[in-house]
């Protein structure tokens, strides 16, 4: 990390993302989860590819990874699918970052697109093990399409914050 505050900034951001998370869930949960929509808060998603675009943070696939752990630790209760899925995204989002303009558009698409991996892929391995009750069109509609309107308005709100966060602590 080229500014050493970045890497203490960076950390703890990712730390209150995943906090926030759960928390959020948590507190309206009575809006979040009901018996027709199921409701997924990806911050943490959010902060992963806000430091890809415009940031500069020295090992980020680790820090995903440790973010997948403690992701799984505490939300899934089982180790392995956000340990796997975090830093995929990462890797997947470095590449495509190379043939792309930084911009609010581009950024919010290819948010979007990750947070329909997320939850696909987290879906998809839940359902291996037995643990996903509904079937693919019902989670379309009832877990997907709500968590992408959900998380689109959060990345509305705090693309600027975010972003002006990261170009602030960041050489680029």
């Amino acid at each position: 990390m080229a500014n050493s505050k970045l890497k203490y900034y960076f950390p703890l951001g990712l730390i209150i993302c995943i906090v926030l998370d759960g928390t959020l869930s948590n507190l309206y949960a009575q809006y979040f989860f009901t018996s027709s929509i199921s409701i997924e808060s990806r911050l943490t998603l959010l902060w992963l590819v806000m430091a890809i675009f415009y940031g500069e943070v020295d090992r980020l696939m680790l820090w995903a990874f440790i973010a997948g752990l403690i992701f799984d630790m505490y939300y899934t209760g089982i180790l392995g699918i956000f340990m796997i899925i975090f830093p995929l995204i990462v890797y997947l989002n470095r590449e495509v970052y190379r043939f792309f303009t930084s911009n609010f558009i581009v950024v919010l698409l290819i948010y979007l697109i990750d947070v329909t991996l997320v939850t696909a892929l987290a879906y998809w391995a839940n359902s291996l093990i037995g643990l996903t009750p509904t079937g693919s069109a019902d989670f379309v509609v009832q877990t997907l399409g709500p968590s992408l309107a959900y998380n689109l308005a959060v990345f509305s709100l705090l693309f600027i914050p975010v972003k002006n966060f990261f170009e602030k602590y960041s050489s680029r």
